[in-house]
């Protein structure tokens, strides 16, 4: 924990000092940045003195302001880089560039997919607990993630979920409503497929836990999966062949997205 906290801590002050050497470079206030780019001073202050993460939006908008010439905008990457765990930077980039991403998970909505209340759920339930400037760093991260559901080009994406994730109400009877409404929405979009794996299957490949696949716009196909001490990116050819052969028998013994889709609202309205 520590470690990823210097590390983000050291990126944000690094990034606030660029900001600031190109608003002195501009001749501008604080006050001024801020009127030009839609956010208030204190923001702008936040940001400069490594107090807050900025958001995409404000760093574009501040890269042409400043007329920094892209600058600015290069190190974005790296100061969301450094809102995740340790162990999962490197995914996170990886998934930012898919192709396209291949998910099973047999005991969490994925992330990508879960609503904003969600994620707060699931990562205030952390133990140890982590505090309160942590969560809501972690769920900023979280949610900017999700971006790749928007990205154009679209990523192509592929999503397998366990009937008892469904079942299990995380935040609570409305919040985990409003997910599972949620789930239905994002699987209406023409590349998103989200399909169930209904607890009275009797033969299952995935037993082994859950994990992702992901191509890279190079043509490399790697894989990642998490457990309770650590996580780990796979990209020998053959143990990610493996594991997308399995994938493929996992999605094979699923319901069809149509099925899944009145599964979902099936649990839905039972709340």
């Amino acid at each position: 924990m520590g470690e990823q906290n210097d590390y983000g801590a050291t990126t944000l002050r690094y990034f606030g000092s660029q900001l600031k050497l190109f608003r002195r470079r501009a001749g501008l206030s604080r006050a001024e940045l801020g009127d030009r780019i839609g956010y208030s001073e204190a923001t702008v202050a936040s940001v400069e003195q490594g107090r807050r993460m900025p958001q995409q939006e404000f760093v574009d908008r501040a890269d042409e302001a400043l007329g920094a010439g892209g600058v600015l905008r290069a190190g974005l990457p790296y100061l969301l880089q450094s809102r995740y765990p340790t162990w999962f930077r490197d995914f996170a980039l990886l998934e930012a560039e898919a192709v396209s991403l291949y998910s099973y998970e047999n005991h969490a909505v994925p992330g990508l997919l879960q609503t904003e209340e969600h994620v707060r759920e699931v990562i205030s339930a952390r133990c140890p607990p982590l505090d309160n400037e942590e969560i809501k760093n972690r769920v900023a991260a979280r949610v900017d993630r999700q971006r790749l559901l928007r990205r154009r080009p679209a990523c192509v994406l592929g999503f397998v979920i366990e009937e008892v994730v469904l079942r299990r109400p995380i935040g609570g009877r409305e919040i985990h409503q409003r997910q599972l409404r949620h789930l239905l929405e994002c699987s209406k979009m023409r590349h998103v497929s989200v399909q169930v794996m209904p607890t009275s299957r009797e033969t299952h490949m995935g037993l082994d836990g859950p994990f992702v696949l992901l191509e890279t716009p190079d043509g490399r196909n790697l894989a990642y999966a998490e457990g309770q001490s650590g996580s780990f990116l796979v990209s020998d050819r053959k143990r990610v062949s493996v594991l997308a052969q399995r994938y493929g028998i996992i999605r094979a013994q699923a319901l069809p997205p149509e099925e899944s889709a009145h599964l979902i609202e099936q649990a839905a309205g039972d709340l």
